[in-house]
């Protein structure tokens, strides 16, 4: 009993004299607030079920832009890459339907985007990744082509030096 009585004298509620503490929790950074350093690039490649009519495909489609846009996230790019075969069967189908989007938006509004196409009948698979930033130092350096000639302090003696010697 007196154990019970020590950890009940440590209550949250005296963190909350701790100075420079919040004491909501972080709320107030999450309610709808608008965080413009807070933005990322994204793709989603979605597939299809290819037996739902097309009319279902274009539904699923304008919602997710729907709801990337609602949250302030900017759509960019939509590429239908129309019926590829599996490489196994997925619900005993053998074909989907694919789509890639690309996007930016905050990180919540990736996870509700996520959850909603998981839930939504139709979509049979999608895989959301982040695409990488533009490097600050430009672009890559190109790499040399596979038919160029190495340089000379690379390249191999034109004979060996056994058959210098005579042998």
């Amino acid at each position: 009993m007196r154990s019970m009585l020590l950890f009940r004298d440590f209550s949250p509620r005296l963190a909350s004299h701790v100075p420079g503490r919040r004491t909501d929790g972080g709320a107030a950074y999450d309610q709808g607030k608008e965080h413009p350093g807070n933005m990322n690039d994204y793709e989603i490649l979605l597939m299809l079920d290819p037996e739902s009519p097309e009319g279902r495909h274009d539904e699923i489609i304008a919602r997710t832009r729907e709801l990337i846009e609602k949250s302030g996230g900017a759509w960019h790019n939509h590429e239908p890459w129309g019926r590829r075969k599996l490489a196994y069967e997925i619900d005993h189908k053998a074909d989907g339907v694919y789509h890639l989007f690309q996007f930016n938006a905050a990180p919540a509004t990736l996870d509700e985007v996520s959850r909603v196409l998981k839930i939504t009948d139709g979509v049979m698979r999608h895989m959301a990744t982040r695409r990488p930033k533009e490097s600050r130092r430009g672009p890559a350096t190109p790499r040399p082509a596979a038919d160029a000639s190495p340089p000379e302090e690379y390249a191999a003696p034109s004979e060996p030096a056994a058959l210098e010697e005579g042998e």
